[in-house]
């Protein structure tokens, strides 16, 4: 074209989570059964809804309101009920303007980086969620300024390394905190979130705090929500009921605006999210009518605890099955419902492989790997999923140079679910093996 069209950030916005889809289509057309571990949809997962949540649904599409505008911030009701629930606590007061309704997080991702100036940085955990890294990667048309996560320590943040990079990386103006974690699944010790809120402060910085898992916690693991510590630095909570409830097919996710008058400049980089949600004039009037009624049914508590207690069993089965194998290194997951494993250095090449029996199956698997830019893990990913039809995702596609893969723990069988983690096990050992 005569002119350039593409955004300075185009090619930082990446999903292998749903990119390797398209892999695993091709091979079921090929005649492979594919057991897909590689996104975090409960009822994709065979989750059943439970019937006294259809019919709070079914009630309310029979109102007319359903069917109208909401208010751009969202159904007042329902941001005084959010307001009302998290002030109870006693801590940081929120008022209920200080909540903005999206179409799902992604909708809310993607205004709070893009809305970012684009001099200045978030930095971001690595391996990162994949939405958030490619999003503020995206807004600055350049790779994430990420701090690690520890595989050695519980995937817990290293607080000295962050505080390298916002000592030595003036642009940085915000830190990103995703608790509980996604991929790892690791649940953060109250002690480690004021680290990070104390550097926040120390450097005059705000936070984003991704608290999308924050009641799916297990394991005897324990936690805060960000609004218990944040003080008086300016902060922004991401909510939603993709997940918990699970409904992610509503597309009905929050941000929760903390001390957002306490800083002049702060307080006009929100007005221009909420003006930006202006222009869409609003997000999806039913899911955030449904929610509250949701959450104060009398059977909700046992049916959230009943998932709690089916995440919790299956991540102990999942780590007794990969803890034991040589060259990798796993954590047992303690929220959430993600697996990250990592290959030790050097135990990858690209030499090895895993058994194919379809002809066609294993030409295209070929086809895929001898890519020039295919990462180490990622062939073991395509590898896996040619020889035995189980889908994950590969770590490195999370903004980390680790090399290994996630998978997610929702299968609701018992049996299936121990079938899988046994294949996987057996597949790293006659990989690495080969």
């Amino acid at each position: 074209m005569r002119t350039n069209i593409l955004h300075i950030g185009a090619g930082e916005l990446t999903y292998e989570i749903r990119n390797i889809v398209a892999v695993g289509e091709k091979l079921e057309e090929l005649g492979m059964k594919t057991y897909w571990e590689n996104i975090g949809d409960p009822v994709a997962k065979g989750e059943h809804m439970p019937q006294w949540m259809k019919d709070i649904v079914s009630e309310l599409v029979q109102d007319d309101a359903t069917y109208g505008y909401s208010p751009t911030r969202g159904v007042l009701e329902t941001r005084k009920f959010i307001a009302e629930q998290t002030n109870k606590r006693g801590k940081v007061q929120l008022g209920h303007n200080d909540i903005i309704f999206f179409n799902g997080l992604g909708d809310a991702i993607s205004k709070v980086f893009g809305f970012l100036k684009r001099t200045a940085r978030v930095v971001v955990p690595t391996p990162s969620y994949t939405t958030h890294s490619s999003a503020e990667a995206a807004h600055a048309g350049d790779r994430p300024v990420t701090y690690r996560l520890d595989p050695y320590h519980n995937w817990y943040p290293d607080l000295d390394d962050l505080e390298k990079r916002i000592k030595y990386n003036p642009a940085v103006a915000g830190i990103l905190i995703i608790n509980p974690d996604n991929p790892t699944g690791a649940v953060y010790p109250v002690e480690i979130i004021k680290g990070m809120v104390d550097l926040a402060k120390k450097y005059d910085l705000f936070v984003i705090c991704d608290e999308i898992y924050i009641n799916i916690i297990y394991n005897g693991q324990t936690t805060l929500p960000l609004s218990d510590l944040i003080d008086d630095v300016p902060a922004i909570v991401m909510r939603g009921i993709s997940k918990e409830m699970p409904w992610p097919g509503s597309r009905c996710g929050w941000i929760e605006v903390y001390n957002g008058h306490k800083d002049p400049m702060f307080e006009k980089y929100i007005q221009s999210i909420l003006n930006a949600k202006m222009l869409e004039v609003c997000s999806t009037t039913l899911p955030q009518l449904v929610m509250p009624k949701v959450v104060t049914h009398p059977q909700y508590h046992e049916y959230l605890e009943q998932r709690i207690r089916r995440y919790e069993k299956f991540s102990n089965i999942a780590y007794d099955s990969l803890k034991n194998v040589e060259g990798v290194l796993v954590n047992r997951t303690n929220g959430a419902f993600y697996m990250s494993l990592v290959f030790n250095e050097g135990v990858l090449s690209n030499k090895q492989t895993l058994p194919i029996e379809n002809k066609e199956v294993r030409q295209f698997v070929e086809s895929l790997v001898n890519k020039s830019d295919v990462s180490l893990d990622k062939r073991f990913v395509y590898y896996l999923l040619g020889a035995t039809g189980v889908c994950v995702v590969p770590l490195s596609s999370f903004a980390t140079d680790l090399q290994g893969f996630r998978s997610t723990l929702l299968e609701t069988e018992e049996a299936r679910l121990r079938k899988i983690f046994d294949i996987i096990a057996e597949s790293i050992k006659k990989y690495l093996a080969s």
